[in-house]
Parts: structure tokens; C-alpha cells; sequence
């Protein structure tokens, strides 16, 4: 996990993340440090985006207002990415974070990544792969959804309840043949000369390699999705606080 001193700058496209999600965003980019730059942006005087303006006051989120100049061309996109390009010049910031489904942001990402900076990718399963390949890591915003439900308390009022999406099991997470490789090759990479390998430095491999995100598979951390797999032995050091990882089959 990163220092909880990290600054992060959040950039939202409204028109292509519901509202329903941003709690579920904040909530998993706080585990990584401070989103101390929250904006949205879209044209607010559309209806489509009326739902988004309480969650705007309840997170503290600055919105970017941009209205439409042509049909056939996104100024929200265009805003949004040279106020990012700007802030990536002006500002000390340790991660960015885009929330959109849309693939136009791509260069954006890969231009931030190449100053050695962290870029969280969100959106939903619709997001064209080669946004997803570009974040250092991707969370499909199905899993972090919030959605309205009627209380007990009368009609007309409503409570924010998290949808829950049943979790991988063992099964399908040892059928899953892009998941395997990707485990195998980090676990290859970085163990020493017992087959053992530091969590840490196999989950900064991965990292390093792809936009996996535990919590695409319904887990929060690496290390429970690697016991539910069942494939792999791991170990805590009680002292370091370090776990270890290794193949149940391995032999020296």
C-alpha cells in the first residue's frame, strides 16, 4: 500500500461513469493515499448528468463545466485531458486517477505513465482493452456500484447500498488462463533459489506487467485470491510482517 501522504488527482468523465460508482472510487483510491483533486466534468446543463450534482456536494468534487460546440466532437474529452496534461507540469502529484469507459483517454494515460507516475484506470466491462492495457492498474466500476434502494422509513426516500457481485472461485480462477500466466510469470520472476517469492515484489511485478486488479475477481487482496486459487503456498514471517509465495508443486 502506498504512504497515506500520496496526492492524487482524480479526473472524471460524467458522461461516461454513473454516478452510482464514485463512492466505490474514492472509497478504493483512500487505500493509496489522498484524492486531494476530485473534478468532473461534462456539460452540466444537460439532464443526463442531473444526478450527478448531489454526489458532486457530498464528495467534495469541483465540476468542470464544457458545453458541446459541435455533435461530432467530445470537448469534454479535450478539456479533460489538457488539464491534466497541465497539472502534470504544474502540480506534485503521485498518482493520477481517470474514471471513464472511453478509449480517447488512452494517450493521456500513456503520457502520464511515462513521467514514472501511477495511473488507477476505472470504468465499466464495456472499456476498450487498450485504455484498460494503458492504466497501471484497472478496476471495472461494476464491482465498487452503488445503487438507490426504498428504506423502510416511507416512500420517497432512499439509502445507497453496495452491490456485492458473487466472487471467482477456486475453479474458475484456476480455468482463468490469462490469470495462471500472468501469476506463474511474476512468481518465475521473482523467487529465490527455494521457489520462494516476496508478495510485495511479485505484486509490483504484476503491476509493472499488466492492469490486474484483484478486485475485478472479487477479492480485495492478491493474497486471498492466491489461497482461494489453491495452487500456491504462502507463508507469514510473524516478525517482518512479510508474506511468501510458492507453487505447491515446486521441487528444487
Amino acid at each position: 500500500m502506498a504512504n497515506d501522504k500520496d496526492h492524487i488527482a482524480l479526473f472524471i468523465d460524467c458522461d461516461n461513469i454513473s454516478h452510482k460508482a464514485i463512492e466505490g472510487i474514492i472509497s478504493e483510491l483512500s487505500n493509496y493515499g489522498v484524492v486531494n483533486i476530485r473534478q468532473a466534468y461534462g456539460n452540466w446543463t444537460k439532464d443526463n448528468l442531473k444526478n450527478w450534482e448531489a454526489k458532486l456536494l457530498e464528495f467534495a468534487i469541483k465540476p468542470i463545466q464544457q458545453f458541446d460546440y459541435s455533435k461530432n466532437k467530445n470537448a469534454t474529452d479535450i478539456l479533460m485531458t489538457i488539464d491534466a496534461i497541465d497539472l502534470l507540469h504544474t502540480k506534485d502529484i503521485d498518482s493520477f486517477a481517470f474514471a471513464t469507459s472511453d478509449s480517447d483517454f488512452t494517450p493521456v494515460v500513456m503520457r502520464v505513465q511515462q513521467e514514472g507516475i501511477k495511473v488507477f484506470g476505472f470504468g465499466e466491462k464495456k472499456t476498450p482493452a487498450a485504455f484498460m492495457a494503458a492504466c497501471s492498474q484497472f478496476i471495472f466500476t461494476e464491482k465498487l456500484m452503488s445503487t438507490e434502494a426504498p428504506t423502510s422509513t416511507g416512500a420517497g426516500k432512499s439509502s445507497t447500498v453496495v452491490v456485492k457481485e458473487v466472487r471467482k472461485t477456486s475453479d474458475e480462477l484456476k480455468n482463468d488462463k490469462w490469470l495462471r500466466k500472468l501469476l506463474d510469470n511474476a512468481l518465475n520472476q521473482t523467487m529465490d533459489e527455494f521457489g520462494w517469492s516476496n508478495l510485495a515484489d511479485m505484486g509490483a511485478y504484476i503491476n509493472n506487467k499488466s492492469s490486474f486488479s484483484p478486485i475485478n475477481y472479487g477479492y480485495k487482496k492478491l493474497s486471498t485470491l492466491l489461497k482461494v486459487m489453491d495452487l500456491y503456498d504462502l507463508y507469514l514471517d510473524k516478525e517482518s510482517k512479510q508474506m511468501s509465495v510458492r507453487c505447491k508443486n515446486y521441487t528444487a
